[in-house]
């Protein structure tokens, strides 16, 4: 049984509550699971005490019981220090289009042009 520390939604329309817990993989995202660990409100302030709140016992049980944290779960897991942080890389974010590296390359090959004509006067 593959467990995951993950996030089920609650909370009506537009309105988020999120509850931190240990499940199966294979059930669905707001369905059955194992144990409750802790609640998420992305609703309250990022510097409040009460958005993210988790047992930190039973979270490092689950962990050493080879349950593997959701991304969203690890990052908040990273923050309050139970995991190493992890470096990650969105590696095509920092990545200019393709026009605008066709347009990169017309701009360096004028300038190319005008240095040797200024350098050839």
């Amino acid at each position: 049984m593959a467990m995951k520390l993950r996030l089920a939604r609650g909370g009506s329309k537009k309105r988020p509550f999120y509850r931190i817990v240990a499940a199966d993989s294979r059930m669905p995202r707001d369905g059955r699971y194992q144990e409750r660990l802790g609640i998420y409100n992305p609703l309250l302030p990022k510097d409040s005490e009460d958005r993210v709140k988790m047992d930190m016992e039973r979270v490092q049980y689950w962990l050493d019981q080879g349950a593997t944290p959701t991304d969203r779960v690890a990052r908040m897991l990273e923050a309050a220090g139970t995991l190493p942080k992890k470096d990650r890389a969105n590696l095509k974010k920092g990545v200019p289009g393709k026009k605008a590296q066709d347009r990169a390359a017309e701009k360096a090959a004028k300038a190319a042009e005008a240095a040797e004509e200024a350098s050839a006067e």
